[in-house]
């Protein structure tokens, strides 16, 4: 019998484990800090993938595909993004193998192969990116270039989660110049909001939108915006970053045009990025103890049919009937006919996987006109009508979607505190860590020295904050509005 799922509330870092692997979403892999996204996983990658891709291109932008590895004089050139990534870099520094004359059988970089020039393995784009549109852009007319590529990138980090920070990972990072600071900060607004929309609509994950304070923002960027997420055990999640660049990156690597008025100036840029960590944020703010929680939107199967006990000849004619017209409605929904299993366990299966609607096919219901219907969500069952079987099948995707966006908001609602006195900040951060907006002086000083005392760090400036007077929660000095403090992942 396969080991039980461990509880959130008793070993919520094993039951995300657990989940990540059982439910199918991943593997663990020979290479240290990676992992093996898994067919179950990977499809709801695609999903997430297909749906931004299509937002994207809504809104003017196109796909491209630029080299994995940056020569490392290219990293260097925008001083603030290298040293900000220098320390999760990984180098290629040859091109051959060798036989070890002192190891036979064994392989070495053979010296006579290295290379001239050290190659960084991406762990971002800016800088192969602007090196490329030196060459693309001289004119205002050869503007707002809107590209984004679709690729994987490699961050060196020593303590490795699946999905939530690998070494190598999967995401889309979009790379826009633009001729003047209005159209860039409209870009990285618009981004954000796409973001936003993505989250709360598909993911079913309600985010805080707002912006990064200096000392937490991408480097080499003038703005960045955030989305901050709640999980189920109070931590926050940061789900997707949108950046305004200002001109860094394009005096980093000379990119000039010249403007309406013939006069040459350097181009604004932005870039932005959503990655395969918003697999575990799925994880993480729906599931249960008995496995993944899907939002429909997002679900590679929406709907599975499994009939009981087995397949036979009546039940499946029914089965495929309703199934093919759920597709023609637009609904992923599959018919179990594996004869292997006994219906118990793959129930207990579908559910580990998280899928949003189970239909059980029985000869005793049929000849009453029903089906039996399950929900993921809420676990209920209940026996409908095969006439009415679509109309109930699209309602209910739509209501699971809803509750789960529902319960998430709940969720943060009841975990997030407005606080005034650092007693209570700590004791909120050492108990049950939650979101706590709080006064802060504006001083990175301070913001580390929070951190230090308690991990929490500043996920943003919230956008609908409202300017208010009031003294800071660690120093007491003045403090024009509050900001969002969190323990994050």
């Amino acid at each position: 019998m396969a080991k039980a799922i461990s509880s959130r509330s008793e070993d919520y870092s094993q039951w995300y484990n657990d989940i990540v692997y059982r439910a199918g979403l991943a593997d663990q892999s020979a290479v240290r800090g990676c992992m093996v996204i898994k067919p179950h996983g990977y499809a709801l990658w695609e999903n997430i993938r297909d749906i931004l891709d299509k937002m994207f291109k809504e809104t003017g932008h196109v796909n491209a595909y630029f080299p994995l590895f940056v020569p490392k004089n290219l990293f260097e050139a925008e001083e603030k993004n290298a040293e900000g990534f220098a320390k999760e870099c990984a180098v290629v520094t040859h091109y051959r193998l060798k036989n070890n004359p002192e190891h036979p059988g064994k392989l070495m970089a053979d010296p006579e192969a290295k290379l001239d020039e050290e190659l960084v393995v991406r762990p971002t784009s800016e800088a192969i990116i602007w090196n490329t549109y030196r060459d693309w852009i001289q004119s205002y007319r050869d503007l707002p270039i809107l590209i984004n590529q679709w690729a994987n990138v490699v961050r060196w980090e020593m303590r490795t989660r699946p999905f939530l920070r690998t070494t190598e990972f999967l995401w889309q990072e979009g790379h826009t110049a633009h001729a003047s600071k209005e159209e860039a900060m409209q870009e990285a607004a618009k981004m954000h909001e796409i973001y936003t929309r993505f989250a709360e609509d598909y993911m079913a994950m309600p985010v805080i939108k707002g912006a990064k304070t200096e000392n937490e923002r991408f480097a080499g960027a003038d703005e960045t915006f955030t989305i901050e997420a709640m999980m189920q055990d109070g931590k926050a999640l940061q789900a997707g970053t949108s950046h305004y660049l200002g001109q860094n990156f394009a005096i980093a690597f000379n990119v000039k045009f010249l403007n309406e008025l013939n006069k040459e100036e350097f181009v604004y840029a932005t870039s932005w990025g959503v990655s395969t960590r918003l697999i575990g944020a799925l994880v993480m703010s729906h599931s249960d103890d008995d496995g993944l929680v899907l939002p429909p939107r997002l679900a590679p199967i929406q709907v599975v049919l499994v009939p009981i006990p087995k397949p036979d000849p009546v039940i499946n004619e029914l089965a495929h009937k309703i199934m093919n017209s759920l597709k023609t409605k637009g609904i992923k929904v599959i018919f179990d006919q594996d004869e292997k299993n006994r219906p118990g366990f793959k129930f207990a299966e579908y559910e580990l996987k998280g899928v949003p609607v189970r239909i059980g096919i029985g000869l005793r219901d049929i000849e009453q006109g029903v089906v039996e219907v399950a929900r993921r969500d809420t676990k209920e069952k209940k026996s409908v009508s095969i006439d009415e079987i679509d109309h109930y099948v699209i309602n209910l995707l739509d209501d699971i979607q809803n509750n789960l966006f529902s319960r998430a908001k709940k969720l943060r609602e009841d975990n997030t505190h407005i606080v005034d006195e650092w007693s209570e900040f700590e004791n909120i951060m050492e108990t049950k860590p939650g979101f706590i907006y709080a006064h802060w002086d504006g001083t990175t000083e301070t913001e580390l020295a929070i951190k230090e005392k308690t991990k929490a760090t500043i996920r943003c400036i919230p956008e609908d904050s409202k300017t208010e007077s009031g003294k800071c929660i660690f120093s007491g000095k003045p403090s024009s509005r509050r900001v969002l403090f969190a323990k994050a992942y």
